[in-house]
């Protein structure tokens, strides 16, 4: 004897589009959420090894700025807007120039303030990490003209 539930009438279209729904929201929130603020200056902080010494400074993007002997060159800066979780991220090129005054590349990639050591710098003496991007302050002469 097969016993049977009786669940009530089948409606097989009722689920599907439950579930393509569903995916069409879940995919919709990702593209909403993958919005970035450009940044002109990426704050970075360096740490010396040797001598323990930590310096914030900033870089702007474009322009090459040192740190002892690293030179540092970010080709983007980007932020999450207010409103979203904290999270910059900065493209860089660090370059190290040593004793036989040769520049060697020493690290290319993104770096992301929440998590540095995702894609960290690995050097004997020099530790560097992004802080922040922001935007340049726009100068009072020009504002006032």
């Amino acid at each position: 004897m097969i016993r049977t539930l009786a669940f009530g009438p089948c409606r097989p279209a009722a689920p599907v589009a439950a579930l393509v729904a569903a995916l069409f929201l879940l995919g919709a929130a990702p593209a909403a959420a993958q919005t970035w603020i450009e940044g002109d200056i990426a704050v970075l902080q360096a740490l010396d090894k040797i001598t323990a010494r930590i310096s914030t400074f900033e870089a702007p993007v474009g322009e090459v700025s040192s740190f002892d002997q690293l030179s540092v060159l970010p080709r983007a800066c980007r932020k999450r807007p207010p409103e979203e979780t904290p999270e910059s991220a900065a493209f860089l090129e660090v370059d190290e120039l040593r004793a036989d005054e040769v520049e060697v590349r020493v690290f290319t990639g993104w770096m992301f303030a929440s998590s540095p050591a995702l894609s960290a710098l690995e050097h004997p003496v020099y530790d560097l990490r992004l802080v922040d991007c922001k935007k340049a302050e726009k100068s009072e002469s020009s504002s006032s003209e």
